[in-house]
């Protein structure tokens, strides 16, 4: 297969990415182990370095193999030479797969270039350490919803493929002449320019230290965001990567012609470009990288981790290189993620593995904003692939990026954002959740919170894995200061008797805006104990401070054992009806005055001797919640955001 590849690349024809002549699957190319390679060995790696799609190659001399130690994987160090690699400045970011071979014999995947040293010496993920890869256990994907019929689905695919590929061609035609992305990739060429100026030429090591060349070799992962913008881009990097561990770069989309298309059989070469997507739509995130072996519908790619997250569930691309930067110590091969050809299932030490024409169980997620300040209406939908580590950051910074786009402002703002998931968490098959948000920088930042919560609930349900058929958000957002304050809250009685209701004159000042008053019906528990009753008259927002909070905070820690005990279900459905922040609560104070004497003295007994008896955990709610359930709740148009308080005097017959 090499020798064939070889004569071909000397006879100057072209190796394009899908050639009619290749088979619809191809056979695993013979493989030479890493302790079979030698120092002196000289082999070739294939790769794509531009638009045409071509297999380059360039020419590897083994230095020797690097044992990093038990426990660790074998790397072999290489040389790279040649008009290719001349050409590009050296390794690059984004050749990382790329395949090795020596004689004919596949050994390994570029790996990694020596960060800060010279960018022609590398190293080589040997393959006998990726082959196991295909035989790691895959635990995920699974679903109890009902899946597609791919090959249905197939059938109706190739109906419309023949529009599709002429409307393609139509739009390519009207094109300018300049390439996808043109304006970030200059963005990125002036990041390296610096880099380059400084670059000298690399100079013949007489002697390498392998082992300490190997330690400087950093594969840093590059993920590529499309779609979002800079202040959505900054806080998706947030909850994604708050270690700094990863390189960002704002490019890598699918083409508008393949956004949102499907490949099912479709067929890689070893040297190709290959991506790995977490989500793929009007907002896409993910990396590329290149196929190093391809056995039937098998593929292995990148030669070192994606993200390192095992057993993974990730949409498996095709790739459109772009071209090539080079730079002292952060070139790439820049590439467009294409359309989704297979399922990425294991992100290993020593790459990424997939399988073609299999594909991963995905959330859909559609997003619509109106900004009542601009009158402006986007909606905006993404599939995210089914990963318990990533549906709660990427769904809510997607859902910012949305909001965030169509605001097109991060300064002071109100955001009313409303969210439905379709789950078979929750009994009733689908969570609600509607709340208003106001901040003075960047409302879309808090405003997430809920959706994200919601999310992390339904991923870390400890009874089963729990089914997302899908997510839609709603976002309402305007430049207006929308927030008010209460002034008082006034009882039209001061005694009542348990089931009796008091109407409370309530009067809130609007920012800016005259006051308003609003009445609000609250009726006594029926278990109301006699004596005084404490109020409080508060936004929902507000979480009123409790004896249990004054216990934690001096180091005790104070549990309810009733929600330690809540299911799934429970935890969504108290999140679905916790108060929101535009609404005004009635409700019995959490400290009466605020315990009694006795009270506390209780407590403080109570608390002396679970400790004595390594007990470390007290239930100060008892009967105490049980009997203050007694609450009141009217929405208004504002965030309210304090606390007023009252008193009534509660006889019992």
């Amino acid at each position: 297969m090499r020798t064939y590849i070889k004569k071909l690349v000397a006879a100057g024809l072209a190796m394009t990415f899908w050639s009619a002549q290749i088979a619809p699957s191809m056979a695993m190319d013979p493989i030479m182990t890493h302790d079979q390679v030698k120092e002196g060995m000289t082999g070739t790696a294939y790769t794509v370095i531009d638009s045409s799609g071509q297999l380059r190659d360039f020419q590897v001399d083994i230095v020797g193999t690097v044992d990093n130690g038990k426990g660790s994987e074998p790397m072999i160090m290489a040389k790279a030479s040649g008009p290719v690699v001349a050409q590009t400045g050296g390794i690059l970011q984004g050749m990382s797969g790329s395949p090795v071979y020596v004689d004919g014999y596949l050994i390994g995947a570029v790996a990694a270039g020596i960060k800060e040293m010279t960018p022609y010496t590398f190293f080589i993920t040997p393959i006998d350490r990726m082959t196991p890869i295909w035989k790691m256990p895959d635990r995920k994907n699974k679903t109890r919803l009902h899946s597609i019929d791919l090959k249905k689905a197939a059938e109706l695919a190739a109906k419309k493929k023949a529009e599709k590929e002429k409307l393609a061609k139509e739009r390519a035609a009207k094109k300018d002449g300049k390439v996808y992305g043109d304006e970030l990739i200059a963005r990125a060429i002036e990041a390296v320019k610096a880099d380059k100026e400084k670059a000298e030429k690399p100079k013949e090591e007489s002697k390498p230290v392998a082992k300490d060349a190997a330690d400087k070799a950093v594969p840093k992962t590059v993920m590529y965001f499309a779609g979002f913008n800079q202040a959505s881009l900054d806080f998706l990097k947030q909850q994604l990567d708050p270690k700094g561990t990863m390189e960002f770069l704002p490019m890598g989309a699918p083409s508008a012609a393949e956004a949102h298309k499907t490949v099912y059989d479709a067929t890689l070469k070893p040297g190709q470009a290959v991506g790995v997507a977490v989500a793929y739509g009007d907002f896409a995130i993910g990396a590329t990288g290149t196929v190093t072996a391809v056995d039937g519908k098998k593929v292995l790619g990148f030669g070192h981790p994606f993200l390192h997250r095992g057993n993974v569930n990730y949409f498996m691309t095709d790739a459109k290189v772009v071209g090539t930067i080079s730079g002292q110590s952060n070139g790439m091969k820049i590439a467009n993620i294409g359309n989704i050809i297979g399922r990425i299932n294991q992100d290993r030490a020593t790459g990424i593995g997939g399988v073609l024409g299999s594909f991963p169980m995905v959330v859909p997620i559609k997003v619509k904003v109106t900004d009542k300040s601009l009158g402006r209406v986007d909606e905006y939908g993404a599939r995210i692939a089914y990963d318990e580590d990533f549906l709660s950051q990427v769904s809510g910074g997607i859902a910012y990026a949305a909001l965030s786009k169509t605001a097109d402002d991060v300064s002071a703002g109100t955001a009313e954002v409303g969210f439905t998931i379709r789950t078979n968490a929750v009994p009733e098959g689908k969570i609600e959740r509607k709340n208003m948000f106001y901040n003075a920088t960047d409302v879309g930042q808090i405003s997430m919170a809920e959706l994200m919560q919601a999310m992390n609930i339904i991923t870390a349900n400890k009874e089963q894995e729990s089914d997302i058929l899908d997510v839609q958000v709603n976002i309402d957002v305007e430049a207006e200061r929308r927030t008010a304050s209460l002034i008082s809250a006034v009882p039209d009685k001061k005694t009542v008797k348990p089931g009796e209701t008091v109407r409370f004159t309530t009067t809130i000042k609007p920012y800016r805006r005259p006051k308003e008053t609003v009445v609000i019906p609250y009726t006594i528990p029926e278990n109301q104990h006699s004596g005084t009753l404490n109020l409080d008259i508060r936004g929902g927002g507000l979480v009123p401070a409790t004896a249990l909070m004054v216990l934690q905070q001096s180091g005790v820690d104070v549990v309810n054992e009733e929600e330690a005990k809540q299911t799934t279900a429970d935890k969504l459905k108290k999140l679905q009806e916790s108060g929101r922040n535009n609404e005004i609560i009635i409700s019995p104070s959490q400290v009466q005055k605020q315990l009694t004497p006795r009270e506390q003295r209780r407590i403080l007994r109570e608390t002396q001797e679970r400790m004595k008896n390594k007990e470390h955990k007290v239930d100060l709610l008892g009967e105490r919640a049980k009997r203050q359930t007694g609450k009141a709740r009217y929405a208004t148009k504002y965030i309210i955001e304090n606390v007023v308080h009252s008193t009534l005097q509660i006889e019992r017959k």
